[in-house]
């Protein structure tokens, strides 16, 4: 085996390049797996969304004490 890079023959470099490219690909792979891997939060949007509506006065609080509007 060759150990230093300057008197690396062919095969070797050829494994170091094939070896990086393995990695490269194992990386992406996790990446776009894990990206689509909501772990249920599709299930909670899938749900109807919370509304709203206007209705009564609402009454907000702040320092001076509550105020309604």
């Amino acid at each position: 085996m060759n150990w230093s890079m300057y008197t690396a023959d062919r095969t070797t470099h050829l494994k170091i390049v094939v070896v990086g490219l393995c990695a490269a690909l194992l990386i992406a792979v996790i990446g776009i797996s894990v990206r689509d891997l909501n772990l249920g939060t599709d299930v909670m949007t899938a749900q109807s969304p919370t509304v709203i509506k206007a209705g009564g006065p609402v009454v907000f609080t702040d320092r001076n004490g509550p105020t309604v509007r």
